[in-house]
């Protein structure tokens, strides 16, 4: 009787949980199996009739093709705005989490701008970094001319220029003194940075915060701390593991992520200096219709993003212990 009800709510269970698991069999498995094999493949859109098993081909000549690697790097590079991103979450949580009268509407202020369109948002961008009659730009001439130091310095190209803090080459690996400056990666970290600072990663700090002992803090302050000190010593080892679930998520989410920012403000350029791996594949797979290429970058990409959480997890896991 009682191994019948076990089987009888097991069914039902199943049977509840059977439009789930069948949609992610179908939507989710089968397509991700589905390219590892057409990766294996000479898969063109334009010669479907002429695929044919090339085994590990694909694999090869990606890693030896220089292209990839520089969009590699540019991917990167956009990393370079993660920790400000973070840190400026934090920052604004933590002026959040006081005692407001206000705090609920600043909070849904600052969070508005997560739930307007990506889209929308880069486009508005594009005009803000226009280097001819963009806000930004005419903000900068005006400084520019009331410092006197006009005709010696000129506002940025921003999306238009090739140039970046680090001096990377175009085309290739490597360094250029002729491309330091300020161009579209840079532009594109910056758009990042402000987008990041108000979304889920300040909600997921001010939840945290919640859980912090307020008699720790009081109790720190009492025998004489900083508020800086209660926060080093306090606050932040609280924060600790939603940190970490930042990072980690922030990582994934960036080396997968470049493709809208790419396709709706620059197309990849200029010269291909904001050409991301995720775009890369949306070039070769549905632009020059080599799906069995793209298939083999795509799993590159996902060696490469769970490598990194690795790392990341054991590297996470021992500063939790060391704290």
């Amino acid at each position: 009787m009682k191994g019948t009800r076990k089987r009888h709510e097991l069914t039902v269970a199943l049977a509840f949980l059977a439009p789930n698991l069948i949609g992610f069999g179908v939507f989710t498995c089968f397509p991700v199996l589905y390219s590892f094999f057409a990766s294996l493949s000479n898969w063109n859109l334009q010669n479907p009739n002429q695929t044919s098993f090339v085994g590990f081909r694909n694999y090869a000549v990606l890693l030896q093709d220089p292209q990839f690697w520089t969009y590699l790097i540019n991917t990167g590079y956009f990393f370079l705005g993660l920790p400000f991103a973070i840190m400026g979450s934090l920052w604004l949580a933590i002026l959040l989490n006081r005692k407001l009268s206000l705090g609920t509407a600043y909070r849904t202020l600052l969070y508005i701008p997560s739930f307007t369109s990506g889209v929308a948002i880069m486009i508005l961008w594009k005009s803000l970094y226009n280097p001819d009659y963009g806000p930004i730009n005419e903000t900068l001439r005006h400084f520019i001319d009331f410092i006197g130091l006009n005709g010696q310095i000129t506002p940025p190209q921003w999306l238009s220029s090739t140039k970046n803090v680090f001096g990377l080459e175009i085309d290739k690996p490597g360094i250029n003194p002729t491309q330091f400056g300020i161009g579209a990666r840079d532009a594109l970290i910056y758009m990042g940075i402000w987008t990041a600072i108000g979304g889920n990663n300040m909600l997921l700090y001010l939840a945290a915060l919640t859980n912090v002992p307020e008699e720790l803090v009081e109790a720190t302050q009492i025998d004489g701390a900083s508020r800086w000190q209660s926060f080093l010593h306090v606050i932040w080892p609280t924060l600790a593991p939603t940190t970490f679930f930042i990072v980690i998520m922030s990582i994934i989410g960036g080396m997968q992520g470049g493709f809208e920012q790419a396709k709706v403000m620059t197309n990849g350029g200029p010269a291909g200096t904001t050409t991301t791996v995720a775009y890369h594949i949306y070039t070769k797979a549905f632009e020059e219709f080599q799906v069995g290429y793209a298939s083999a970058i795509a799993w590159v990409l996902f060696a490469i993003v769970f490598g990194l959480s690795l790392f990341t997890w054991k590297f996470g896991n021992r500063a939790g212990e060391n704290g």
